[in-house]
């Protein structure tokens, strides 16, 4: 998605058809021969943030705070309140997870010094819980040819408006948003955390089910999102959210069971071929736009060939776990991108939240009784939809061990088995010591960043603030907590609140 487009280099789908059948047909040669990289282990971050005024509402600024950015890894994201950083890709051993969160660290701040000159701050945050209805229109899409394009499609292609309808699960407060929208912005309210792993095509297709197997877990361990437009749903409301912000389908197909584009996926995998075969097979193009590049030819040559569309039709199937074709110095390879987790709330809750996954998931696929071998696809898809919904309040389903609350099921199998994947990472243990011990607490503490937010408004609005007062109040604790590096167990929910009422006056 990272081309400058326009609407004239669209192409005959009939013609785009026939070239993404080539570029799998390519692939599937690429395998056969072992045409990738090598097996080694190198990790990539992708780390959203959010803009805001000194109101602490939605700053439109993101083309202003670059144009004052020295940094290169810093760059523009959908909504016109949104930036992205982009570390480099680097390897896992020995204290490189320190170098991590300094990386994320310095990026952050290099990004917060842009923004004060314009009168902005970002923020590492699931959804924004001051955004209004009103910064959800079109004109709040960042200025933008592929971002325009895009958008101009998916509104083509669902023929009506949007409609957002999210309903707060059993058991908490009854509170609902149902919202019909023009354009695909509301996807913008959507910032992540997105973590890169390097594989080959033989260890792909274990990684990626080791990595579908924990997706509950790991929402439910990271859920930072449970306020939209000032309802409080979801621990993790980024999940529905985002599903039915770009939800192309209209009523007719999602009652005949067509698959919508945000996709959790139907089966486990067998080959890294099977998840670019059913992004083909399942999904009709948004941006048939064809490429000049032959890839058989290339192959022919012994080149590695860019698969410009398979590339970027894959670009516009939003799995939880995707598959990422990509070539780097002329040597093509295969990214597992985990989009699972929001963003924040802290540096150091981010790089916890990686480590978790990052030492997880080897150390799943080097067991002897991995997961998906004994676990059902759906109970899988169930554990993803209850830990968004519940946070670290949810019951999942895990072999051996039953329905377990998430607090138990991470203390006594799974940090164990993180540790050790790391281990055989070669992570220097008192680092993941560091960045485990943080998962721990919020297993004992039963604090997340969904939770403490969740509290926090609840006793503002206790103290008397009306919820937009306490939402904002909120936010300017959580910048200032998240600004310091605290991981978000250790925050306090509420300080003396002596005067809170007059605030909201």
């Amino acid at each position: 998605m990272g081309r400058v487009v326009a609407r004239t280099d669209l192409s005959a789908r009939e013609t785009y058809r026939t070239e993404v059948r080539r570029c799998l047909e390519a692939l599937r040669r690429m395998v056969a021969e072992g045409r990738f990289a090598a097996d080694e282990l190198r990790i990539g971050v992708e780390l959203e943030l959010a803009l805001v005024d000194e109101a602490m509402e939605p700053a439109m600024l993101n083309h202003a705070v670059l144009d004052r950015s020295a940094s290169d890894l810093l760059t523009t994201e959908l909504g016109r309140w949104n930036l992205e950083i982009n570390l480099p890709p680097r390897t896992l051993p020995g204290t490189a997870a320190c170098r991590l969160e300094e990386d994320v660290v310095s990026s952050i701040a290099c990004a917060r010094r842009s923004a004060a000159v314009v009168g902005a701050t970002p923020v590492t945050i699931g959804i924004l819980p001051t955004l209004g209805a009103e910064h959800l229109d079109s004109d709040k899409l960042t200025d933008d040819p592929r971002y325009d394009l895009l958008n101009r499609q998916m509104v083509d292609t669902r023929g009506e408006p949007f409609r957002l309808d999210i309903a707060a699960p059993p058991g908490g407060p009854a509170e609902r948003l149902v919202l019909d929208v023009d354009s695909i912005a509301p996807e913008a309210a959507c910032t992540s955390l997105q973590l890169h792993l390097q594989l080959t095509p033989e260890t792909f297709p274990a990684y990626w089910n080791a990595a579908q197997a924990i997706a509950g877990v790991q929402v439910a361990l990271a859920a930072n999102s449970p306020f939209l437009l000032g309802h409080r749903l979801w621990a993790e409301t980024r999940v529905p959210l985002f599903e039915q912000a770009v939800d192309v389908r209209p009523v007719e197909l999602r009652n005949q069971g067509v698959r919508p584009r945000v996709w959790f996926g139907d089966r486990w995998a067998s080959s890294v071929t099977d998840l670019f075969e059913e992004n083909v097979r399942y999904f009709p193009a948004l941006l048939p736009m064809v490429d000049d590049e032959d890839p058989l030819g290339v192959l022919d040559a012994g080149q590695a060939p860019q698969l410009h569309e398979l590339r970027l039709h894959s670009g516009t199937v939003w799995r939880w776990n995707r598959p990422v074709y990509d070539v780097a110095d002329g040597v093509a390879h295969l990214r597992l991108e985990n989009r699972v987790l929001p963003a924040g709330p802290s540096a150091v809750d981010a790089v916890a939240n990686a480590l978790f996954f990052y030492g997880l998931v080897r150390a799943l696929v080097a067991s002897e009784h991995p997961p998906w071998r004994s676990m059902t696809f759906d109970a899988a898809h169930g554990n993803f939809v209850a830990g968004a919904e519940h946070g670290l309040d949810a019951e999942l389903f895990w072999p051996g061990a039953g329905t377990v609350g998430v607090d138990r099921l991470v203390l006594d199998r799974l940090l164990p088995l993180a540790r050790e994947g790391l281990r055989t990472w070669d992570v220097e243990p008192s680092v993941a010591d560091r960045y485990l011990a943080v998962i721990e607490a919020r297993c004992r503490t039963g604090c997340t960043g969904a939770s403490w937010q969740t509290q926090m408004v609840a006793a503002l609005e206790k103290d008397g603030c009306p919820r937009p007062v306490a939402m904002r109040r909120m936010l300017e604790r959580y910048v200032a907590n998240m600004s310091a590096n605290l991981p978000v167990h250790t925050w306090p929910v509420m300080e003396e609140s002596a005067g809170v009422t007059a605030l909201g006056a």
